[in-house]
């Protein structure tokens, strides 16, 4: 019955990637009619996005679209901005007003601003609010456009170097003070946070103090990420937590959560969402706009050119790069094979919860993987794809789970001429994240992962003999119970 039932999933979210078009390659653009003059739109909402990224994007757009002298202006209210250029003669201008994750939803839902940038989610609160938009978590209207790691810093003179997601939580509220009781120096706390409008300040709320914990009421509070980090780097008490751009001068600390090894928010580890802080940058639209140029200016944000230009401002782009993992000694066999001789990708698939569909950043990746595998440096390499899974009633049935997504993105990826190794299922090993709760969900992935072709008969036949001692356990277990 569960396979029965997860294949029916597969078939669904196969035709579900194919009927939502969304993988045209990144083409070129049109320059501006020589009649388009004026504001063409607004975007409001997150200062993480909004303070340097999106102005980027703009300034780009602007002058891939043609326009001439293109800048980035501030005006007379902090954290809003105008990037003008000329077609011809005349002025052409996009605004940003970067107030908040939730200024950009309230944006929409007023008509002041037409794209919403947030650093989290769309609530639940807001997708009601703007139902007469159409719905908000749709593909065409939810768009991961970067990857931020939520880091949490110190003054750099600070000799901690690595703290749990319940330590940092019991630090913000209050409950522990000194630096002392964490095998720092006896120097107080100062707690430094985002203010309430930041989805900065959602994120950290959502991922660090959760229900449990609430913030102190003695930390100063910041609209801006840059200005909460350069009062850190002067504070030797000092901790609080930006977007990964705007550690700048402090420390960056590396988080661990449950019995996971910490990590510290490093490019391979935030792409693929391993990194316990690690969090998606998003736009949304409205599903039932017909402006052209939203979606041409979103498709730019979203394309290789677009997404290098987060790597510039000092996010982590979305275009796949090949990378040394390192070796958990724990690791089964299998997977210390790849981890010597593949690279791996720095791209996760996840999902909905519950299924083997794609979820909406998934569906951007399938194509950018394509585009990877046709470079004319990758002819010779092949894909592994090695599914991961939370933990199950028993181990069997989370293998089998791990399995089946694997094949979701292998399906998705033969759909496009992408062939790939047979899937690789490791259950519930190596989490990245707790098993409780919707922490759990990050379990369910896919990685990716490549090798040269010389490769290929050597990482089947461990593949091979991984499967038959498995088996082999699996009957002596099973014999030995009866």
């Amino acid at each position: 019955m569960l396979l029965k039932t997860f294949v029916s999933f597969l078939f669904a979210a196969c035709l579900t990637l194919t009927a939502t078009g969304a993988y045209s390659q990144d083409e070129g653009m049109e320059a501006f009619s020589n009649q388009t003059a004026g504001k063409l739109f607004t975007i409001k909402g997150s200062n993480t996005i909004g303070a340097k990224l999106a102005p980027a994007w703009v300034k780009n757009y602007l002058e891939a679209k043609g326009l001439t002298n293109v800048s980035i202006k501030t005006t007379n209210i902090e954290n809003e901005y105008r990037i003008e250029g000329y077609n011809g003669d005349l002025p052409v201008f996009v605004d940003i007003q970067a107030h908040g994750s939730g200024t950009g939803y309230s944006g929409l839902a007023d008509g002041t601003g037409n794209i919403a940038m947030s650093s989290r989610p769309i609530k639940e609160s807001e997708a009601t609010l703007l139902q007469s938009l159409g719905n908000m978590r749709d593909f065409a209207a939810e768009k991961v456009v970067a990857i931020d790691g939520l880091a949490v810093i110190v003054n750099r003179f600070n000799p901690v170097s690595s703290l749990t997601v319940d330590q940092i939580a019991k630090v913000f509220a209050g409950e522990i003070s000194n630096w002392s009781q964490l095998g720092g120096g006896d120097i107080p706390i100062r707690v430094y946070a985002r203010d309430d409008k930041s989805g900065t300040w959602d994120t950290f709320k959502s991922l660090v103090l959760g229900k449990s914990y609430s913030l102190t009421a003695s930390a100063e509070r910041f609209e801006s990420n840059d200005q909460l980090s350069d009062r850190v780097s002067t504070a030797p008490g000092g901790i609080g937590f930006v977007g990964l751009a705007s550690v700048r001068r402090a420390k960056a600390l590396g988080i661990s959560e449950d019995s996971t090894d910490p990590l510290k928010p490093e490019p391979l580890y935030v792409a693929t969402e391993d990194y316990p802080l690690a969090r998606r940058l998003f736009m949304y639209v409205s599903p039932k706009q017909n402006n052209p140029l939203l979606n041409e200016f979103i498709h730019f944000v979203q394309s290789t050119k677009g997404q290098e230009i987060v790597n510039q401002i000092g996010f982590i782009s979305q275009n796949p790069l090949s990378l040394q993992s390192e070796l958990y000694a724990d690791a089964p066999q299998t997977y210390k094979v790849l981890t010597e001789n593949a690279m791996r990708l720095s791209v996760n698939f996840r999902f909905k919860d519950g299924s083997a569909e794609l979820d909406n950043k998934a569906k951007q990746d399938i194509l950018r993987i394509v585009r990877y595998m046709q470079m004319p440096e990758n002819a010779d390499k092949r894909i592994q794809l090695v599914g991961f899974g939370d933990s199950k009633e028993t181990a069997a049935r989370s293998t089998v789970l791990s399995k089946l997504r694997a094949v979701a993105v292998k399906s998705a990826l033969y759909s496009y001429g992408i062939s790939s190794e047979s899937v690789l299922g490791l259950g519930s090993d190596l989490p990245v994240a707790s098993n409780a709760g919707s922490a759990r969900l990050k379990n369910q992935r896919v990685e990716v992962w490549v090798f040269d072709s010389q490769l290929r008969s050597m990482i089947t036949k461990t593949k091979k003999d991984a499967s038959r001692e498995k088996r082999q356990a699996a009957t002596i277990d099973y014999a030995g119970s009866h």
